[in-house]
């Protein structure tokens, strides 16, 4: 509970400063579920992406991040004080995912970026792994897709988050629950974009 109090009180002073410095669009957020596991997946593109859907829901949402996050003294005492769960990403971190779905199987949102990293190459999105999907099956939680598009720039004027229809993986494989997660996403970036 510790960290969903220091979550709660970092909001509430960041969430005003965000929004209004960034000036983000937010469509359909009535997407995501008030209660129930749920896992946030979308694309990344920026540090500040969580902050798109943090700010788009009133439950707390345990982001997994990266472990050099949890190595720097400037930036740990944040990280650990919001509730993210450290990844190293040069292995196979059971430990990260263990964590995971202890907190979907207590009913708790995972917020995960299936890129793996922030795309900062040409392509549209980059590759999705399957950790997302796979949670899913695990712990039967729902899936909320979302596309971000746009700049982090002072009172933008192109920053949008868009949240597309929840859907559970129930029978589907992984190779497919993982197609349909990477094709939502692609979809919303798309109609993000369109004038």
């Amino acid at each position: 509970m510790k960290n969903y109090f220091w979550y709660t009180v970092f909001k509430f002073i960041l969430k005003p400063i965000f929004i209004f410095w960034y000036n983000p669009k937010v469509i359909n957020k009535e997407a995501i579920p008030k209660e129930g596991p749920i896992i946030i997946a979308g694309n990344h593109k920026h540090l500040f992406d969580q902050c798109l859907c943090i700010v788009s829901t009133k439950r707390q949402i345990r982001y997994m991040a990266k472990r050099e996050y949890f190595d720097s003294a400037k930036t740990r005492w944040f990280f650990k004080a919001v509730g993210c769960i450290p990844v190293d990403r040069n292995i196979k971190d059971e430990n990260a995912v263990n964590k995971a779905l202890e907190v979907l199987k207590n009913k708790g949102a995972i917020g995960i970026f299936p890129e793996g990293t922030r795309n900062k190459t040409k392509e549209f999105l980059l590759p999705f792994k399957f950790g997302a999907v796979s949670m899913a099956q695990k712990t039967g939680a729902i899936i909320i897709p979302f596309g971000l598009t746009g700049d982090y720039k002072f009172r933008s004027k192109n920053l949008v988050a868009r949240f597309g229809t929840p859907f559970k993986v129930d029978n589907m494989s992984l190779e497919e629950a993982n197609q349909k997660l990477y094709n939502e996403v692609k979809t919303l970036m798309e109609e993000n974009l369109k004038k």
